[in-house]
């Protein structure tokens, strides 16, 4: 477990501190090889299928991303990763990061391998693993092909939004979210960056509040959620707000990227675009507002074998505070941003 986590944060560190193409190939290698012993530790179909799965995505991915930079490369003469100027080699480069991140139409591995991991693995893929190839389509945003990634950018809010009405796990709903709200970060990619990483860090967060929560009270279905709430009820309370806040409802954090992102939509005169991307978020906020409503509001059927579970005398993990805590409250710091 030492020798992966290590070997994630070297990937990582590599592929965003570097500046050629064989460096960023490199650290996504690393990556790639360093999760899969953590989907695989659980010895159980599921969790080997996920592995081979993402396995087998992460590196037609990998090579799609090597051919485009020798593509350019061949043209050009640059192997620097700012100076990707030929058309097909952009094209390529946006259809590899997207198959890396799980944008629409690539999406297809992705609910299925988080749904084959554990809640923490889950976690790490959610957030940590899309940390490199965002870091790439920041320093390549002015080269990518910006027709194909608005394109993908909206029917991710779409289908993320339309595929996680009828889930019952709740890791399959959380990995349409993440895909749903890829495509928020998608959309914006060529006209502010930084805005893109705003947005980025904030669903890291509030993700990963939802995940550690889940993971103390050891959800993984909707009904298991609907039984959980005696284990410990002020933690399932805080969970609402912090579903709401992935929702994007104003008081809560989770308004501020998608706040920012509508207004500078509207300034670059692409208020169709903004209208269509924000009614899309509609979608999501029926199953947050579903999963919330198991989380807090509803009771189980009460039958006669039915026992309520123990409340725990565990105390709730430091960090999860913290990040439940952020989740909920940073919106008034919103001006200094």
């Amino acid at each position: 477990k030492l020798i992966s986590t290590l070997s994630l944060l070297l990937g990582t560190t590599i592929t965003i501190s570097s500046n050629h193409w064989t460096m960023a190939w490199t650290g996504l290698e690393i990556n790639t090889l360093a999760i899969l012993p953590l989907i695989s530790k659980p010895h159980h179909p599921r969790a080997i299928e996920a592995a081979t799965k993402y396995f087998l995505v992460q590196a037609a991915a990998s090579t799609l991303l090597l051919f485009s930079c020798t593509t350019n490369a061949l043209f050009t003469g640059q192997w620097d990763i700012t100076q990707l100027t030929h058309p097909i080699s952009c094209l390529l480069l946006t259809t590899a990061i997207s198959t890396k991140l799980g944008l629409v139409p690539f999406h297809f591995w992705f609910p299925e391998v988080l749904q084959g991991s554990s809640l923490t693995t889950g976690l790490l893929l959610a957030t940590a693993m899309k940390f490199p190839p965002i870091t790439l389509f920041l320093l390549t945003s002015p080269s990518l092909n910006y027709t194909l990634l608005t394109i993908m950018a909206i029917a991710s809010a779409t289908l993320g939004g339309w595929a996680g009405l009828n889930q019952t796990q709740i890791r399959k709903i959380l990995a349409f979210s993440s895909i749903s709200h890829l495509g928020w970060m998608t959309i914006i990619i060529i006209y502010n960056p930084k805005l893109t990483l705003i947005t980025f860090y904030l669903y890291c967060m509030m993700t990963a509040a939802i995940f550690l929560t889940l993971k103390t009270t050891k959800s993984l279905k909707l009904s298991s959620m609907m039984a959980a709430w005696t284990k410990i009820p002020s933690l399932n309370a805080i969970l609402m707000l912090a579903l709401l806040s992935l929702a994007g409802l104003p008081p809560l954090t989770g308004f501020l990227p998608k706040w920012l992102i509508i207004q500078e939509l509207t300034k670059q005169g692409m208020t169709s675009t903004a209208t269509i991307i924000a009614l899309l978020s509609l979608l999501g906020l029926f199953f947050y507002l579903r999963l919330a409503y198991c989380a807090t509001i509803t009771l189980p059927p009460n039958s006669a074998n039915y026992m309520k579970q123990w409340q725990t005398n565990k105390p709730v993990n430091t960090l999860t505070t913290i990040f439940i805590t952020l989740t909920i409250t940073l919106l008034p710091l919103s001006p200094m941003i």
